[in-house]
């Protein structure tokens, strides 16, 4: 892998270099560097400087101006402006030649990885054993999956954790259930994962009514989640064969999302099980926990209640029994004890915030969150229908996904279909796979995370605005012009002038890298999102204004333009790859 400076850091490290010459006394101090309307770049920050220096700041940048080399290898040209801004034109030849080296380097495109990166462990798609999954579980699914490709291609090395919900009380609910009806399932040999859940999902309706109508049910539903957490074989086997059947049918929903879901990373409550009774233990020792009516609790000044109570997190219930905390500070022990990781991603409801709240604060207070390890709730807003409210069905049920994820599919092949020209009936079906999985991850990512968001197929399999599909189509689009370019081959021409769109599209594509390490560290998938959209808004302007096929321009113009349109093609196609979403080379 070639390393490639953005120009954005060698414009900074030319002005660090001046500002040095011009003020000594400001030490490793750099001028902050923003893009600008009036020109490629715009430093400012003189303003600061020269009232720590006791200077005027636009003599001060007059005098750095002064240290400034200006030419054809990086900057063409800086004036001063305003109180003291500083405004760079950027050399045509830089441009071309950085996009050379960016060129040269593949996929990469010469975005350096990190010098010390980390582990992080990335807790997302969270579906729950013997249920089956809806649109609630769609976010923490597309979002945990982009963060991850995001922080990959960064040098990170990250662990997946997908906490199901494969133990409690729903277990010994619906276990009973079956031991009491054990026709529910009789004759239901069905071997497809959806429809093997969809029987589940039945029974346990219809043991969620009777738990909730009949008390002496709900006794022996508690004894029988004791007996699980027990290890009694019957429970046991019950319990086994509703992960079984559930996993494949998990596996099937994330092939449709077109997710890797590896298996060893499937790591629900139950793993955490034996280190529970630990959990509590250390905390209570500690002093971190004390016991409340019976309860082993955390108390924290500043949660109360309406009534001006102290809101605890519980650990152990009076009954002796664990909950979701102990399970999740069981997680974090495992998860920094034993994977090393220096970071926590949890891609959560938002509505969880205030658990993962006190669940952090008391591993910090247990010593199993240091200093050395960062954790982030990323707390995610709701799907919503076109009518603002959640996303429901007409009969107010909540939406299956994998119906969800059908109709969108079906959605695109009338798209790619009546835009079709020369793709077979399987490449259609291929193709609007990919548009319509791809535009219902994108219409999620291109919304900042903690934001609610309205699920509108049309809008979003739509050819105009911001949707993935205008991405891909522009991809589609270069692939065409690469191959009816015949024997003219992207090569860059330094020599030559740029047009202003040629211009903004290279310096555009050369903020790649440092957008992906800024979305990557802020776990910001949307920023992603909104440079890609651009990115495509700007290859359109350029295509419209710079000839590159038809009319034919010179030789030289054109090698150099279609080295633009190769290097944006793979921009496009790495950004949407770190998204999750496909690039398909026709459509």
């Amino acid at each position: 892998m070639a390393s490639v400076t953005s120009l954005s850091d060698s414009v900074q490290q030319r002005l660090a270099a001046a500002l040095s010459a011009a003020l000594p006394e400001a030490g490793s101090a750099d001028p902050l560097l923003r893009r600008s309307d009036r020109a490629d770049f715009q430093a400012n920050g003189m303003l600061a400087l020269a009232k720590k220096a006791k200077a005027n700041p636009r003599e001060l940048a007059t005098q750095v101006v002064s240290h400034i080399t200006t030419g054809a290898d990086l900057i063409q040209d800086v004036e001063v402006s305003g109180p003291g801004f500083l405004n760079i034109t950027l050399a045509d030849r830089a441009i071309t030649q950085n996009l050379a080296a960016r060129y040269a380097d593949g996929d990469r495109l010469g975005v350096p990885a990190k010098a010390d990166p980390g582990i992080t462990v990335i807790d997302y798609a969270q579906p729950n054993v013997a249920k089956e999954m809806h649109v609630g579980h769609l976010r923490s699914a597309v979002i945990g999956d982009a963060l991850r490709g995001m922080l990959d291609f960064t040098g990170e090395q990250t662990i997946g954790r997908h906490h199901i919900g494969d133990w409690g009380t729903q277990f010994g609910m619906l276990i009973q259930y079956l031991i009491e009806n054990p026709d529910a399932l009789s004759g239901e040999t069905d071997t497809d994962g959806e429809q093997a859940m969809s029987n589940l999902n039945r029974v346990y309706k219809a043991s969620r009514a009777v738990f909730d109508a009949d008390e002496d049910f709900k006794e022996r539903a508690r004894k029988r989640v004791v007996a699980l957490q027990s290890g009694d074989k019957e429970t046991l086997d019950f319990w086994q064969r509703f992960v079984d059947e559930s996993k494949v049918y998990f596996y099937s929903v994330f092939e449709k999302l077109d997710m890797e879901i590896r298996d060893d990373e499937i790591v629900g409550e139950s793993a955490y099980n034996d280190g529970m009774p630990e959990t509590a233990r250390l905390l209570e020792e500690t002093g971190v926990a004390v016991r409340s009516e019976g309860a082993l609790v955390v108390f924290f000044d500043d949660i109360r209640g309406k009534d001006d109570q102290p809101v605890p997190l519980i650990v152990q219930k009076a009954d002796g029994g664990f909950g979701y905390a102990a399970s999740d500070l069981t997680a974090i022990r495992n998860r920094v004890q034993d994977l090393h990781a220096t970071s926590l991603i949890y891609v959560v409801d938002v509505r969880q915030s205030l658990h993962f709240k006190m669940v952090f604060e008391t591993a910090r207070r247990a010593g199993w969150l240091t200093d050395d390890v960062t954790a982030h709730n990323m707390g995610y807003g709701t799907v919503l229908g076109a009518d603002g409210k959640p996303f429901k069905t007409r009969e107010g049920e909540t939406v299956r996904l994998e119906d969800l994820l059908d109709e969108a599919v079906q959605r695109a092949a009338e798209v790619v279909r009546e835009k079709a020209q020369d793709l077979t009936e399987d490449e259609i079906r291929e193709r609007a796979a990919q548009v319509g999985i791809g535009a219902v991850k994108y219409a999620d990512l291109s919304t900042s995370a903690n934001r609610d968001y309205k699920f509108d197929l049309d809008q979003m399999v739509s050819l105009n605005g911001d949707t993935s599909v205008y991405l891909q189509y522009a991809y589609a689009r270069i692939q065409s012009i690469l191959r009816k370019a015949g024997d003219v081959r992207p090569a860059a021409h330094p020599e030559l002038e740029l047009h202003p769109a040629e211009r903004a599209l290279g310096l555009h594509l050369d903020a790649f890298g440092d957008l992906v390490f800024e979305a990557a560290a802020e776990y910001a998938p949307h920023k992603v999102a909104a440079y890609l959209y651009q990115l495509a808004s700007l290859f359109t302007s350029f295509y419209d204004k710079c000839p590159v096929i038809k009319p034919q321009p010179p030789k030289d113009v054109a090698e150099n333009r279609l080295l633009l349109c190769d290097v944006t093609a793979r921009t496009l196609h790495q950004g949407m790859a770190l998204l999750g979403i496909r690039t398909p080379e026709r459509l």
